[in-house]
């Protein structure tokens, strides 16, 4: 079995090889695996991608709110996270100073540059976030499979100030607003990002 590495063994496996009993080694040996299979399981990390349309101001709050939340949890080790956007308008750009400041006084601090969504994101991300209907259908125009597909979904399905019953609503593009409206974005990330998180944990059993 391969042990990943930096994981903690339990003391189950040292009594499994240095036990002084036949049985008490059996029961060890059948702890110890069950703990390695599910740590082993868990090494797997899984790409979540936020994509909105110049990764200024929109997909940044959802990367580094998402990756707040997951800190917060201690998952880091269980995700690769990033943001991108469609277009090709502020490559190598940080993010809106808005995003930044009203980010950072909710203590996430937001470092990323912007970067075009690409074809091979397709095959590192198992989840990528549209911010809004316009980029989810630009997404969904790049796949070409099914599977490709079923990885676009939109932000907003997972705010739980949403009726799940309709349709999921656009993350509004703040660019053209004032500081109200980059709160309001940021307010949207945050919610999103931990009902993200939330049916993550469900799914994978993190």
């Amino acid at each position: 079995m391969r042990i990943l590495k930096g994981a903690v063994i339990p003391h189950y496996y040292f009594l499994y090889v240095y036990g002084f009993d036949k049985e008490y080694r059996k029961l060890a040996c059948s702890i110890t695996e069950s703990y390695f299979s599910v740590h082993l399981m868990q090494g797997k990390r899984f790409g979540v991608l936020f994509v909105c349309h110049g990764n200024i101001c929109r997909s940044p709050a959802a990367e580094g709110a998402f990756l707040h939340a997951v800190r917060e949890l201690s998952l880091s080790h269980a995700f690769l996270i990033d943001s991108c956007g469609t277009s090709r308008e502020h490559i190598g750009d940080t993010p809106h100073p808005l995003t930044i400041q009203i980010a950072r006084n909710r203590k996430i601090y937001l470092d990323s540059k912007a970067r075009q969504f690409h074809r091979k994101d397709f095959d590192q991300f198992d989840y990528i976030l549209a911010m809004d209907q316009m980029n989810h259908y630009n997404l969904k125009a790049l796949a070409e499979s099914n599977e490709e597909k079923e990885k676009i979904l939109l932000f907003r399905q997972f705010d739980p100030l949403v009726d799940k019953n309709q349709k999921p609503p656009d993350v509004p593009d703040p660019y053209y607003g004032g500081k109200a409206s980059f709160q309001e974005v940021q307010e949207i990330a945050e919610r999103s990002g931990k009902g993200l998180l939330d049916w993550l944990r469900k799914k994978h059993n993190l």
